[in-house]
């Protein structure tokens, strides 16, 4: 069986877990699995560099920034495979670029479009076990490129789909994906399964198991990811297909506290006014996510919508600068984004009432609703964040 596995920062954060995770892939190996293992960088390693850079320069060139970034992953892959040598393990370590990914030009947040696997499996077929530094590749120039925020799942997925690989597993530092945040609900289940679809709604809402850009592309190539800890041996989570699971009403719920919410008052009620104002928020990309519009009255209408908090005053700065003085603005930062996720909701109805009954029997009033085939998405006041997440839990009885 041909298996991927990708270890995250903390898997291989000082010499001792990269030997521990030595023994890990030395074990799948005696298994019998032809491996490639893909890494990140030390835990802290890519801040310390980030701080580096920023001594000469707040704003550093995005060239010389991917060069920096990309050699905490290559310090790690070739620690590994130095250190599975030493075990008497056939293991090579390459970079992205030796590992034929080929990314975009956008430096510090590039996209694959296509890996050559020919070193790999050429490695693979003399009996390697193959070290590739996640995070990064190379461009159509053969310039170093980093892909961002979660790249190094992205390498795992990607580097899976090109192989046909029969499994792609994430080690982190928690054994799977749960129900919701163990540390808001003591309660909450590990799930054994889970669709790709739910999956990447929990990673969108606020869930840091996946990013979502790596579900996204392990749904696309077919996949089949499992999640678990590099800390112990429990069985993790499967992300597969729908067809074929059964369909649980709802799976997990989400908190998202990177929230804020604008109110537009006394906008000129006319076609075109709502593409000129997300228009201008897109222009800065600023990711706009729950949307309320009311119906127009003597001309005039009001437009309420959230954006994460921490982008909060570009897009009042933006919209100033577009609406000037006209209409009224509103926000309030202290609002937090509770979801509900659930492949079942496609074929039961009551889910939301079910959600809305439980938060009002907390005393919690819902400021936004927004929901979609597979979630339900409610905006409370922040203090009521963990409490909300608490009850619906228990109203969908997650806990059992």
């Amino acid at each position: 069986m041909l298996v991927v596995q990708k270890y995250g920062g903390t898997s291989v954060g000082n010499l001792e877990r990269i030997e521990a995770v030595a023994q890990r892939v030395i074990q799948s190996a005696r298994a019998g699995h032809r491996l490639v293992v893909v890494v990140s960088a030390m835990s802290g390693v890519t801040n310390s560099l980030i701080e580096q850079a920023e001594y000469f320069s707040k704003n550093p060139d995005g060239r010389a920034m991917d060069m920096l970034l990309s050699s905490g992953e290559r310090v790690t892959s070739a620690l590994l495979s130095i250190a599975l040598n030493e075990k008497g393990f056939k293991a090579v370590a390459f970079s992205g670029r030796n590992a034929g990914i080929k990314t975009d030009s956008v430096f510090t947040k590039a996209r694959i479009e296509h890996i050559d696997t020919g070193e790999i499996l050429r490695a693979l077929q003399s009996d390697f076990i193959v070290i590739i530094a996640g995070f990064q590749g190379v461009d159509e120039e053969g310039r170093v490129t980093t892909l961002g925020r979660g790249g190094s799942d992205l390498s795992a997925v990607a580097v899976a789909g090109a192989l046909g690989a029969d499994l792609c597993e994430i080690y982190t530092d928690v054994d799977g994906v749960y129900t919701t945040d163990p540390r808001i609900e003591p309660k909450a289940k590990k799930l054994d399964k889970i669709s790709y679809e739910e999956m990447l709604e929990l990673a969108s809402l606020g869930a840091k198991v996946l990013q979502n850009r790596s579900v996204e592309l392990a749904k696309k190539l077919g996949v089949n990811l499992v999640t678990r800890s590099s800390f112990n041996n429990n069985e993790g989570t499967m992300i597969m297909k729908e067809d074929g699971m059964e369909k649980a009403l709802v799976s997990g719920i989400a908190l998202d506290k990177n929230q804020a919410r604008i109110t537009l008052r006394n906008i000129e009620d006319r076609p075109g006014i709502a593409a000129e104002i997300f228009s201008a928020l897109a222009a800065q990309n600023i990711n706009v996510d729950m949307i309320i519009q009311n119906v127009g009255l003597d001309g005039a209408t009001n437009l309420g919508f959230t954006v994460p908090e921490n982008e909060l005053d570009l897009a009042k700065n933006t919209l100033r600068e577009i609406l000037g003085s006209r209409v009224v603005m509103e926000s309030d930062s202290a609002v937090v984004k509770v979801s509900v996720v659930g492949v079942g909701m496609k074929s039961h109805s009551g889910v939301a009432s079910q959600a809305f009954r439980a938060l009002a029997t907390e005393g919690i009033n819902i400021g936004m609703i927004s929901t979609s085939e597979i979630k339900i998405s409610l905006i409370v006041h922040e203090k009521y964040g963990e409490l909300a997440v608490r009850a619906l839990h228990e109203a969908y009885e997650l806990d059992r």
